[in-house]
C-alpha cells in the first residue's frame, strides 16, 4: 500500500508551477519543502527560498504553497532529450495530499507503478512471471536493455555499424586509388632502384614501413581531432536542447578500434599500390 512507502522518499511530479518571483518565506512560516528542476527555475525565474504555488491542473483547482529548498539537474534521458524537463520533487505525503481525489477515499491508497530492485537481477524473468501469476492485470518489466533486439538503442547501434562499414569501404577504395596514383608518380624512381640491384622484398619492406608511419600518423590525427571537437559538439547540442546529456564521447575502446581498423587498411592500400609497379618489367618502369 502507498502509505507503507517511506515518507522521506522524493517522487517526481509534473505539475503546473505558478511562481511568486522574489517572494521568500516570512520568518517562522512553515511551508513544505520541494526541489525544482533547473529548467523550471530558469523558465519561471525561481530562486532557492522562494514560495511557489503548485497545482494539479492549469486552473489551479487544487493548489498548495511550497518552499523551494533547492534546484537540481534532471537525469539525462536519451528518449526525452528534446522535452523540457519542467519538474518538481516533493515528499510523498505532500504528493498524496495534492493528488488524492476527495470523492474517492481509496485514491490515496492506490498506486500505478513502483520500482523494485532484485537481489538477483538475472531472475527478472521469473519475477515477472510470478507477479503476473499472483496479481492478474499487473505486469513487471525490466528497466535494463532488452537482449532480444527489440530495444530501440540496439537497433540504432546496428544502423550506426552499417553506416560505419559503408563509410570504411568507400574510404578504403578512395585511399587505394590515391596510393596507386602515388605509386605511378614514383614509377621511374622504383625502376632505377631495381636497376641498381635492390630486391623487390627490400622495396616492399620500405613501402610497408612508409605505409605504417603514414597510417599511424593519420589515425592519431583523427583521434586528436575527435577528442578536441567532442566538447564543442556536446556544448552545442546541450545548449540547443537544454540538457546535460552527453552526445559524443571518445573513449579508449573507440580510439583503439579506430587504430585497429585504419592502420592495417592504410598499410594494405600502400602495398597494393606499390605491388602494381613491382610486378612490371624493370625496363618498362624506366621507359626503355
Amino acid at each position: 500500500m502507498l502509505n507503507r512507502v517511506r515518507a522521506t522518499a522524493f517522487v517526481v511530479s509534473l505539475l503546473t508551477a505558478l511562481a511568486v518571483p522574489g517572494a521568500t518565506a516570512p520568518a517562522g512560516e512553515n511551508r513544505p519543502a520541494i526541489l525544482i528542476s533547473r529548467q523550471l527555475a530558469e523558465h519561471e525565474h525561481i530562486r532557492r527560498g522562494d514560495i511557489v504555488t503548485l497545482a494539479t491542473d492549469a486552473t489551479g483547482t487544487v493548489q498548495r504553497l511550497f518552499r523551494v529548498d533547492g534546484i537540481y539537474e534532471p537525469t539525462p534521458d536519451p528518449v526525452r532529450f528534446t522535452a523540457k524537463r519542467i519538474e518538481a520533487r516533493m515528499h510523498l505525503p505532500d504528493l498524496i495530499a495534492m493528488t488524492t481525489d476527495a470523492t474517492d477515499p481509496a485514491s490515496g491508497e492506490t498506486l500505478s507503478a513502483i520500482n523494485v530492485r532484485l537481489a538477483h537481477p538475472e531472475q527478472a524473468a521469473q519475477f515477472s512471471a510470478a507477479v503476473a501469476a499472483r496479481a492478474p492485470g499487473v505486469s513487471a518489466r525490466p528497466t535494463v536493455r532488452a537482449r532480444d533486439g527489440s530495444d530501440p538503442f540496439a537497433v540504432l547501434e546496428r544502423f550506426h555499424v552499417a553506416v560505419a562499414i559503408v563509410t570504411v569501404l568507400g574510404s578504403t577504395a578512395f585511399l587505394l586509388a590515391l596510393m596507386v596514383m602515388r605509386a605511378e608518380e614514383r614509377r621511374e624512381t622504383i625502376g632505377i632502384i631495381r636497376l641498381i640491384g635492390v630486391s623487390q622484398r627490400s622495396i616492399l619492406l620500405e613501402v610497408l614501413a612508409e605505409g605504417l608511419l603514414i597510417a599511424t600518423i593519420g589515425a592519431a590525427f583523427g583521434i586528436v581531432l575527435a577528442v578536441a571537437t567532442q566538447g564543442v559538439v556536446n556544448q552545442f547540442f546541450q545548449w540547443r536542447y537544454d540538457t546535460a546529456l552527453v552526445f559524443v564521447r571518445v573513449t579508449r575502446s573507440i580510439a583503439l578500434q579506430s587504430i585497429a581498423v585504419s592502420v592495417p587498411l592504410g598499410i594494405l592500400a600502400g602495398l597494393v599500390g606499390s605491388w602494381t609497379l613491382l610486378r612490371r618489367d624493370v625496363l618498362a618502369l624506366v621507359g626503355r
